[in-house]
């Protein structure tokens, strides 16, 4: 077929059709700090907005707009959970070491789906790992990936 004869997108419809970020069907229960990170978010896709009205930037305009939207939905969904109890059953908040088969430690902190990343320690609440950990105590084993790990310290 003749390249004249395919309709592809220009730049205009390309930004009218930019797809919304996806947003977590859980609950959104966050700690003090995630609810500080969801509001600073929000500060800043304000000002990017703003910037880009100012700049008539159409894409970043678009970008800045799909963000804020973003923001402002996780903001209002937020349900801030206190700190649980130190040494008790592992709940949301609760920062868990767990031992591998091979010997490795690790240690999480269980928060919400905004402020999670397993590779700085923080683990989301909905993440099988936490889940199979919630309501479990020091002690206790659960199934971690394709090995079972153990409870060793439960803060």
């Amino acid at each position: 077929m003749s390249r004249a004869f395919v309709k592809e997108a220009d730049g205009v419809e390309a930004i009218e059709n930019l797809p919304e970020r996806a947003a977590s069907t859980h609950p959104n229960f966050v700690t003090a700090e995630g609810l500080a990170t969801i509001e600073a978010e929000l500060e800043k896709a304000h000002r990017e907005h703003a910037q880009a009205q100012a700049a008539n930037d159409r894409a970043t305009l678009a970008r800045a707009a799909r963000n804020l939207r973003y923001w402002t939905s996780r903001r209002t969904t937020a349900q801030v959970i206190a700190p649980p109890i130190a040494g008790g059953a592992v709940q949301f908040g609760s920062t868990v070491t767990i031992e591998r088969d091979d010997g490795r430690r690790q240690t999480f902190r269980i928060v919400g789906e905004d402020e999670a990343d397993p590779a700085h320690g923080t683990l989301s609440h909905v993440a099988p790992l936490a889940r199979a950990l919630f309501g479990k105590a020091v002690g206790d084993v659960v199934q971690a990936g394709q090995s079972e790990a153990e409870i060793v310290e439960v803060r």
